[in-house]
């Protein structure tokens, strides 16, 4: 079928829907949601068989769904209803929730029931309920769906509150007054609930030092404490700040934007408070943390028999230069260890997104900060593509794109949580590329496929990915299972009898290729053409991370054609 995919952003769910459906073998189109005139246009141009809307912030036009079967995904369970539907489940403790998918009618969220999916909610932010629990059922619910249209006998159920298994209600829009911490009396447990339920948008409004930000992110801190409300520490980007029985990690913040400013955005809690963060003591946890100890940290580190687990999660997968150095530590010290197979990541979460587009748009040096960045994450990639003593395991269990697709393939085994969407390309940020993804990338899938990927710049389903060679194996976990089943994976990979000589193989061929075209010279022709990227005139990268990580529109030419190949220097 032809259908044709509309949202207010290309974000996570709507790029899992447009490769899901794709896979099926339907012809699926994505229009941005800029305007009712252009929607309509774009469905008279198309002539989709059906409309489907994943992520939508306004209604659909009347003269659109009047004329075509219009469905609508809305996260939440049958007879919810209203744009605040995770968060008023985050913040009234549900654990079973659910997806919904309805036809658009004229009022909101109140048309039939084409499919209904449950699901569960763990203690966890919305953003990663949304792209986890939630994207697993929500394509479940659109997969149901779709077929029900396509076999042409399906009649949906109308919204009927008078049914015993409609448990949804209508809801308003939760405030930032309901939204608000006092400081003064809301437990630690109270705090981060709040500041869960309006992750990644729209945050919590705050204020500290006579000035208001919106924060993001919320973890327990079991031992540090202060008087509450005063910031009593910093690690890693983030802030503690005392509640009236503990503490809790902030991990971004944005300044509210002041009239007539600039646009603002969300950037790590120290980089926000500037020199106020600087005089706070700095906490660092350690590797190995102790067994049930509650505090935040972005790396761990330990091990299990054979196996060690080197796991990472930055917020939104974004990996500034001092988070790369420190993974880089990290990963030196994971090295040497005394064990045959080293897993990287495993989080339930994003694997990585690459460098930090936020941190560098904050810096008085945007094009150094770029440079500087891009130079950490060679680095860290480097130190896994040298790796020869063991087997190395890029455990993605959420979603990957560009910098962060291209740190998974430098270790030898990609094992893919079933529900993850890749991106392995970076056109659409106006950069080459970096982190020796001519090498990887080339490697992976040959030159041909590495350079469809890189010019189509659309993105792959896990299941798609390991049909190309991108992925080695699809692990179809539930997102909270996926970092167990890995080990359980890892310690198996760790008995195959067969792996010393695989190592002693893995050694012969790198040295072999080494001697063929050295990694350094991958790096230096990539990294001369980013060098172009962050410093000429005319390059469009400024522009178009500027609007990216400010949520606008990015104005001025368009991307310019990707390279003809790959792996020649030009």
């Amino acid at each position: 079928m032809r259908i044709m995919v509309i949202a207010s952003a290309y974000n996570s769910l709507t790029q899992r829907v447009e490769a899901e459906l794709g896979d099926q073998g339907h012809g699926v189109h994505v229009q941005l949601a800029v305007s009712d005139e252009e929607l309509c246009a774009a469905a008279r141009r198309l002539d989709p068989h059906l409309v489907l809307a994943p992520m939508l912030k306004t209604a659909i036009p009347k003269q659109l769904w009047a004329e075509r079967l219009c469905l609508v995904v809305h996260p939440g369970p049958m007879g919810d209803r209203g744009p605040s539907s995770l968060d008023w489940a985050i913040d009234s403790g549900e654990r079973r929730w659910g997806v919904t998918v309805l036809q658009a009618v004229e009022e909101m969220d109140a048309g039939d029931i084409w499919a209904s999916v449950p699901c569960e909610l763990p203690e966890a932010a919305k953003s990663d309920l949304y792209r986890n629990e939630v994207a697993d059922a929500a394509l479940e619910a659109v997969h149901l769906a779709v077929a029900r249209y396509a076999s042409g006998t399906y009649v949906p159920e109308p919204l009927d509150y008078a049914r015993p298994d409609v448990l949804g209600k209508p809801r308003p829009y939760f405030t930032q007054d309901r939204r608000r911490i006092d400081w003064t009396s809301d437990t630690t447990q109270t705090v981060v609930r709040k500041l869960r339920a309006a992750d990644s948008f729209p945050g919590v409004l705050d204020e500290w030092g006579n000035r208001e930000y919106f924060l993001y992110g919320g973890h327990t801190e079991d031992q540090l404490c202060g008087s509450p409300g005063r910031i009593v520490a910093r690690r890693g980007g983030a802030v503690c700040r005392a509640t009236v029985d503990g503490a809790v990690w902030i991990t971004q913040m944005r300044p509210r934007r002041t009239p007539g400013g600039p646009a603002t955005f969300k950037m790590p809690a120290t980089l926000a408070l500037g020199d106020r963060a600087r005089l706070l003591p700095r906490i660092p946890a350690p590797l190995d943390l102790p067994e049930g100890r509650r505090t935040w940290t972005d790396i761990r580190y330990r091990e299990r028999g054979r196996v060690g687990f080197l796991r990472f999660s930055f917020p939104a997968g974004a990996m500034s230069t001092a988070q790369c150095r420190r993974l880089l530590a990290a990963y030196h010290h994971a090295v040497s260890r005394p064990t045959d197979v080293l897993v990287l990541g495993g989080a339930r979460d994003f694997f990585s997104n690459g460098i930090h587009l936020g941190v560098i748009e904050a810096s008085s040096d945007p094009a150094r900060e770029s440079w500087e960045n891009i130079n950490a994450m060679d680095d860290l990639v480097q130190a896994v593509l040298d790796t020869t003593d063991r087997l190395t395991v890029a455990a993605v269990g959420g979603n990957a794109a560009a910098g962060g697709v291209m740190l998974a393939l430098a270790a030898d085994e990609v094992w893919c949580r079933r529900g993850a969407v890749l991106n392995p390309h970076y056109r659409r940020m106006g950069l080459y590329g970096s982190e020796y993804w001519t090498y990887t990338l080339p490697r992976r899938v040959g030159a041909a496929e590495a350079r469809r990927l890189t010019e189509e710049a659309r993105p792959l389903s896990a299941v798609h990915a390991r049909h190309l060679g991108l992925v080695d194996r699809v692990v179809p976990a539930a997102p909270g299972a996926f970092e167990a089943q890995v080990a359980q994976l890892a310690a198996a990979a760790a008995d195959l009898p067969g792996l010393p000589a695989r190592l002693r193989d893995k050694r012969s061929r790198r040295a072999a290729q080494e001697e063929i075209k050295p990694l350094a010279w991958y790096r230096a022709d990539e990294l001369a053409r980013m060098r172009r990227n962050f410093y000429e005139a005319g390059e469009p990268y400024h522009r178009l991370r500027s609007a990216f990580i400010r949520k606008q529109p990015a104005a001025g030419p368009s991307v310019p054609p990707a390279p003809s190949s790959p792996t020649a220097p030009r």
